[in-house]
C-alpha cells in the first residue's frame, strides 16, 4: 500500500486536481491514504483535503507524519501534478519487485527544452518521488521539509508519465 504526501500553501485548485487523479489508485487498492502538509494556507485547501478523506496537518514535523503513514511506500508529489494513464500498474509492479527510490517520467509535451535542462535545475518534486517508508525515515532530519528530504536522492526512472505542477502554473 502507498501513502501519498503533498506539501501545500494556498493550493486549493491544484490539490483538488491531483487528488482527483489519485482516486483510481485508491479504487485499485494502491493508494491507502494521503497526507497533506500545510504551510499556512488561507484558501480552501483544508476543505478540499477533508472532503477527499485526507489527513490535513497544519502544524507538523515530517518525521511524525512519516511514522503515521499507513503505507510501506510513500509517493511525494506536488499539488497540481497529474499522474498519467498506466501509473497504477507500473507502481504496483515496481513496489512488489524493488526497494529503490523511483521518479516518474515527464509527459512528452511537458519536457523542458534541451538547453534549459542543461543549465537549469528541476524542482525536487517535478518528477515526484516513490520511496520506501524505511528509507524516508532513515533520511529525514529535524526541521526538514519534503523538498529537502527528496533532494539529491538517486532514483530509477519509471516509464509512467507525470504532468508536473509547473505546467498548471504556466497555463494559469
Amino acid at each position: 500500500m502507498l501513502t501519498v504526501v503533498m506539501e501545500c500553501s494556498d493550493h486549493e485548485a491544484e490539490l483538488a486536481q491531483t487528488l482527483s487523479g489519485l482516486v483510481s489508485g485508491a479504487v485499485e487498492g494502491l493508494v491507502g491514504d494521503v497526507a497533506v502538509l500545510d504551510r499556512g494556507s488561507s484558501d480552501g485547501s483544508a476543505r478540499v483535503a477533508d472532503a477527499a478523506g485526507c489527513r490535513f496537518y497544519r502544524d507538523w514535523v515530517l518525521s511524525d507524519v512519516l511514522l503515521a503513514a499507513r503505507g510501506e511506500w510513500l509517493l511525494f508529489i506536488e499539488p497540481g501534478a497529474r499522474l498519467q494513464k498506466g501509473w497504477i500498474d507500473e507502481v504496483m509492479e515496481y513496489i512488489a519487485s524493488s526497494s529503490r527510490p523511483a521518479r516518474f517520467s515527464l509527459a512528452r509535451h511537458c519536457r523542458r527544452p534541451f538547453l534549459k535542462r542543461l543549465v537549469g535545475r528541476a524542482q525536487p518534486l517535478e518528477h515526484g518521488l516513490l520511496l520506501t517508508k524505511r528509507q524516508a525515515l532513515s533520511t529525514v532530519a529535524a526541521g526538514m521539509d519534503v523538498n529537502a528530504l527528496v533532494s539529491g536522492l538517486k532514483a530509477v526512472r519509471l516509464s509512467s508519465e507525470l504532468i508536473p505542477a509547473r505546467s498548471l502554473r504556466a497555463a494559469g
